[in-house]
């Protein structure tokens, strides 16, 4: 069995009843092995609350402001965008076949509130909860019992977990952090000024002058810009946000090796896949004594202070990855 991370180590009950049932050992390790860390969970989680906001057609960033409809959906599309990302064979009486066990998918964004159908009864459910506010999710195994559920049944025959039951749950996953939706936690007034500007090049332009040193997703991205095509928004090319900013000292790194570089050896946030971020540099001098360093355009620069005036930046390393920021 492979090691548990500390927040399945401390459920004792969980640990302690999954030890005796190999079934949810063996489904836990083959997605530990798909997933050490956690990302491409996270990564499809982030993807999936974007999907339903829809921010290039509809400019939402807020759970909150979904329909009923589409907030029941959720569940639906998080089960079959996991399927597509882990290749998940199709289940016979479940949603998947993992590790030649069926295992039923069940998502809320209420922690506890996932919905078993009749269906799952003595069978694995895998538990997903993300809240998009907390910028937290959790996913764990639990074998479906009877005695595990609450009475009473809505129309659809289906029950919710006990609260004194979920220490049986065998997480994979306990309040790991969500890819932030930047936007839904900006303030009030910066978030206005962004929004408020009459085009989308001008919206992604202001975006990353004033949120800096924080990891931006593309769903936030195309929810500002409202463009099908909302990253050319952000290339290199005149008026576009490398370019302008680039005159005003501040880089935006994407998610390519060699962007990567440049944001570890300055000590900046490094983005991940589909995320960029931005930060203002300045030429590396005697008051900078200590401070991380990039060679960059065959000169060293770091991250600027608030004393360092605007200068013009260098120009990021080309990258030579199929796929462009």
């Amino acid at each position: 069995m492979l090691p548990l991370d500390h927040s399945a180590a401390s459920n004792t009950v969980a640990v302690a009843l999954a030890e005796s049932d190999s079934g949810l050992v063996a489904v836990r390790k083959h997605l530990r092995q798909l997933d050490p860390r956690g990302e491409r969970f996270a990564r499809v989680l982030r993807d999936t609350i974007d999907q339903l906001l829809n921010g290039e057609v509809t400019g939402r960033y807020d759970w909150k402001t979904l329909s009923k409809t589409e907030k029941t959906h959720a569940g639906s599309i998080v089960e079959i965008n996991l399927q597509r990302e882990f290749d998940f064979d199709d289940g016979d009486a479940t949603d998947y076949r993992i590790a030649g066990i069926q295992v039923d998918c069940k998502y809320s964004q209420q922690f506890g509130g996932w919905m078993i159908p009749p269906e799952a009864e003595n069978h694995i459910c895998l538990l997903v909860w993300a809240d998009d506010e907390k910028s937290r999710w959790s996913a764990g195994l639990l074998r479906i019992r009877p005695e595990l559920l609450n009475k009473g049944n809505n129309r659809d025959r289906k029950l919710t977990v006990k609260a004194e039951h979920r220490n049986k749950i065998y997480w994979l996953w306990r309040d790991a952090p969500l890819p932030e939706n930047v936007l839904l936690h900006l303030d009030q007034t910066t978030r206005d000024k962004i929004l408020g500007l009459p085009s989308g090049q001008a919206r992604v332009i202001e975006l990353f002058r004033r949120v800096q040193l924080r990891p931006i997703g593309r769903g936030v991205v195309r929810t500002v810009a409202q463009q099908s095509d909302y990253m050319a928004r952000v290339r290199e090319a005149k008026g576009r946000a490398r370019t302008v900013l680039r005159e005003e000292g501040i880089l935006i790194p994407g998610h390519y090796s060699s962007h990567q570089a440049v944001a570890r050896a300055l000590g900046a946030p490094v983005p991940r896949v589909g995320e960029l971020v931005s930060f203002r540099v300045a030429e590396a001098a005697a008051h900078h004594e200590g401070r991380l360093r990039v060679i960059l355009d065959g000169r060293a620069w770091v991250l600027a202070t608030p004393e360092d005036p605007p200068v013009t930046a260098p120009f990021l390393p080309k990258h030579t990855e199929k796929n462009r920021d």
